[in-house]
């Protein structure tokens, strides 16, 4: 895990100036710095636990991906990944299409046919149609990547269920909230929707999320 992004501080002063509930929730989740959002730097590790966690909840998730880490000698890298049989990922609970998406990474990452590298030198959008380019990986899953994995500072990700909930929740509106709320809202936090989507998704898990 690396450090805090440097943006952190600033954007709690600029989130709660601009807004009374982001200021609420910025004083009630006084987290400690290491559970805040961190990263790993590890887009290939990212991924994987990204195709391992698609439509199953967070504890099917964990446990799959425990397997698949154990499946690996603790050791998630294209390399490995690239020498397990589609029965071996099978075993540890991956459906086949999940299996498929995970196969084709390890082999785009050793053919350099996908370069992470390449992500640094794109903007929010650019980054999403390139990640989305990937098996399994959709906008969502590629946005989680921008907020993770690279610690973008403007990522909203609308299509994120959780998000959508606590902008319910926090904001008194109907669920789902209006989509033209919602990109009010976006447009209020923006330069820093990274850090108003942890603070929304914190107010209503009692764990800090990580990715």
């Amino acid at each position: 895990m690396t450090k805090v992004p440097k943006y952190w501080d600033k954007a709690k002063k600029y989130l709660s100036k601009k807004d009374r509930i982001m200021f609420r929730l910025i004083k009630n989740y006084q987290s400690p710095s290491e559970i805040i959002l961190t990263s790993r730097r590890d887009v290939f590790f990212s991924l994987c636990k990204s195709i391992i966690g698609q439509q199953i909840s967070v504890a099917a998730a964990n446990s799959v991906f425990l397997k698949f880490k154990k499946k690996c000698n603790g050791k998630i890298n294209a390399k490995i990944v690239s020498k397990l049989s589609s029965s071996q990922l099978k075993s540890c609970g991956l459906s086949r299409q999940k299996v498929l998406g995970i196969k084709s990474l390890s082999k785009v990452i050793l053919n350099k046919s996908f370069n992470p590298k390449l992500i640094n030198k794109m903007n929010d959008e650019e980054a999403i149609i390139y990640l989305s380019k990937l098996r399994q990986i959709g906008r969502w899953s590629a946005e989680m990547i921008l907020l993770f994995t690279y610690n973008r500072s403007n990522i909203w990700p609308v299509q994120d269920i959780g998000l959508l909930r606590a902008i319910s929740k926090n904001y008194k509106k109907k669920y789902l909230p209006p989509e033209k709320f919602v990109n009010l809202l976006r447009k209020r936090f923006s330069p820093y929707c990274s850090v108003a989507t942890w603070y929304l998704w914190r107010s209503i898990d009692p764990e800090p999320i990580q990715y």
